[in-house]
């Protein structure tokens, strides 16, 4: 006996965001019509500027971040912290990171980054 096959899933939506011919409704048409699109690139909230924070400088730098350490809201956009492993090493307590001041706009298109600080993974910060 011959192995069922598992159920097939929908075709996604074209990359212009379009739904194809076999897959759409009216209904549905309807919702895309009346749903006004947000202005290309505007940042929604924190978790949209963090991820385009992160995400612009790993583009930027060619190594994906480690983390985001803080966010913060500027007069001209966003602000944060990225925090990106800059050297691997063995054991991972001494691999060096880095720390990226970077700003985006309210667009959230990059306007500028800085690395504020380089440290040892196992490095931890004690007070002055």
């Amino acid at each position: 006996m011959a192995a069922a096959e598992p159920a097939r899933r929908r075709r996604p939506a074209d990359d212009d965001g379009a739904p194809d011919a076999q897959t759409s409704s009216p209904r549905r048409k309807a919702a895309a019509r009346r749903a006004p699109s947000p202005a290309r690139g505007a940042v929604t909230g924190a978790a949209a500027a963090m991820r385009l924070a992160a995400g612009q400088l790993a583009e930027l730098l060619g190594r994906t971040p480690e983390s985001v350490s803080s966010l913060r809201p500027t007069e001209e956009g966003w602000e944060a912290q990225v925090e990106v492993v800059e050297l691997e090493r063995v054991p991972d307590t001494t691999s060096v990171l880095a720390s990226y001041k970077v700003s985006i706009d309210e667009d959230g298109e990059l306007i500028s980054y800085e690395r504020t600080r380089r440290y040892s993974r196992g490095m931890i910060d004690r007070p002055a």
